[in-house]
C-alpha cells in the first residue's frame, strides 16, 4: 500500500457523509447541502474540497444515481483479485532448439548435403 500524501484527508465513499446529511435525505435537502457546502468551499479556495463534495453531489443528485450509490453503500463491489504474475522462464534450452527447428523443417536437412569431405585439385 502506498502513503497518502501529508496533509490530506481520506476521501470518504459516502456521499451522505460528505454532504453532512442522513441517509433518509430528501431531494431538497440534499441540494440545500450541497449549495451551503460550495459557498463554504468554494473552487477557488478549495479546489480538492469542492471536487469531493461535487462528486458527492453527482452521486445523489437523481434518483437513479441516489440508488446505485444506496446499492454500493449497502453492498460495496466485490474487490478485484489480486493474480499473481507468473515466471517467465528466458533460458535457451536444448529441447526448445530442437522443436524449433522441425517446426522450420530444419530437422529434415541432412548435414551431409552441406557438408562433405574437401578434396584438393590435382595438377
Amino acid at each position: 500500500m502506498s502513503p497518502k500524501p501529508a496533509g490530506k484527508a481520506p476521501r470518504p465513499s459516502d456521499p451522505y457523509v460528505t454532504l453532512g446529511i442522513d441517509r433518509r435525505a430528501s431531494d431538497a435537502e440534499i441540494k440545500r447541502a450541497y449549495f451551503r457546502l460550495v459557498r463554504e468551499y468554494s473552487p477557488e479556495h478549495a479546489p480538492e474540497r469542492f471536487q469531493e463534495i461535487r462528486a458527492a453531489y453527482e452521486r445523489l443528485r437523481t434518483p437513479e444515481a441516489r440508488s446505485q450509490a444506496d446499492l454500493f453503500l449497502i453492498q460495496p463491489p466485490p474487490a478485484a483479485p489480486r493474480r499473481r504474475i507468473p515466471k517467465l522462464d528466458l533460458n535457451v534450452h536444448e529441447a526448445d532448439i530442437i522443436a524449433l527447428a522441425f517446426e522450420l523443417g530444419l530437422a529434415e536437412t541432412s548435414v551431409h548435403r552441406d557438408f562433405h569431405e574437401p578434396t584438393l585439385p590435382t595438377h
